[in-house]
């Protein structure tokens, strides 16, 4: 997700999100690396369960991906072109070259010349993984999939909660007909903007421009004039977002559905939990007060369902 005109480097953090709660006196807090103590990751668990629950009421299966995927997967999906300057590789060391090209304690690095050529990727998304898991198989109209992985993004710089290298994002997928990927985002853009105002917190919904495709392709041009993809904002913090990706990843991935035998279609809809907690905390100050906002909200939400044609969470 994106983040629209952040905040400045070292801009004080209102509400909750204080240093002390965000272990942000940690020394990885500045390389995007920060900790969550106890109170934060007892939030941050109670969100994942929510979203969670609402992939699994709408008849997701749940199931976990791995943390790496292979890079030649992620280029062919033109993912070391269309986001070059948010891309992550990890590689092994070249242990014949160790002991010539050591670990400099001066830089903290390892000098390139002492690792093997980078052949994994650490994906910015989780739905990455999903759409390789199902590559080459046929799949029904309506097939739902929730994961909650962790993902990397490299940016110019950091900042508590907001902005991170390493963070966890839990995304409900939705592979199949046209019609099924289009009603998911419809659907969960409802949950997602009722959860909010259960919670006393004031979102907006912006279009927003990730190049799936390549920038020059009529595809692209497809992408400007029909949105693809909408952020909901917290101030000016993306804390969720609906994607729609078309029958891009079903051709790229050769994924094609078992009543036509024509490429699947695919969506998702992402959170960022950790951006979650900054804005909730932002908005009811601590890390309690927050979480008795999501209990609540919750349960509001539930006792609403309880009367309607269909849940609501």
């Amino acid at each position: 997700m994106t983040v629209t005109t952040p905040a400045p480097v070292g801009a004080p953090v209102t509400g909750g999100e204080t240093k002390a709660e965000t272990r942000g006196d940690r020394p990885g807090t500045s390389r995007g690396l920060p900790s969550l103590g106890p109170e934060g990751t007892r939030l941050l668990r109670l969100l994942d369960d929510t979203f969670e629950s609402w992939g699994v009421t709408a008849g997701a299966r749940p199931m976990t991906m791995p943390p790496l995927l292979p890079a030649a997967d992620l280029a062919r999906l033109d993912y070391y072109d269309n986001f070059p300057h948010q891309a992550v590789v990890a590689t092994p060391l070249d242990l014949d070259r160790r002991a010539t090209e050591p670990f400099s304690a001066d830089t903290g690095h390892f000098p390139s010349a002492a690792l093997q050529p980078a052949s994994l990727g650490l994906p910015s998304a989780s739905c990455y993984a999903v759409y390789l898991d199902h590559q080459g198989t046929r799949v029904a109209d309506d097939t739902l999939v929730t994961v909650c992985s962790w993902c990397f993004r490299k940016e110019t710089h950091y900042e508590g909660m907001r902005r991170q290298l390493g963070f966890r994002m839990r995304e409900i997928v939705a592979i199949g007909a046209p019609d099924h990927a289009e009603s998911h985002l419809a659907d969960f853009t409802t949950r997602i903007q009722a959860f909010a105002a259960a919670l006393d917190l004031p979102l907006r919904k912006e279009a927003a421009c990730d190049p799936f495709f390549d920038k020059g392709s009529s595809k692209a041009l497809l992408q400007r004039l029909t949105p693809v993809k909408y952020e909901f904002l917290y101030e000016d913090l993306a804390i969720a977002s609906v994607n729609t990706h078309r029958n891009f990843f079903g051709d790229r991935c050769d994924i094609t559905l078992a009543s036509t035998g024509g490429p699947a279609f695919t969506s998702c809809v992402a959170f960022g939990l950790e951006r979650w907690l900054s804005a909730l905390t932002r908005r009811h100050g601590s890390w309690e007060v927050a979480r008795e906002a999501v209990l609540d909200a919750n349960a509001r939400l539930r006792a609403g369902a309880s009367g309607a044609a269909g849940p609501v969470i």
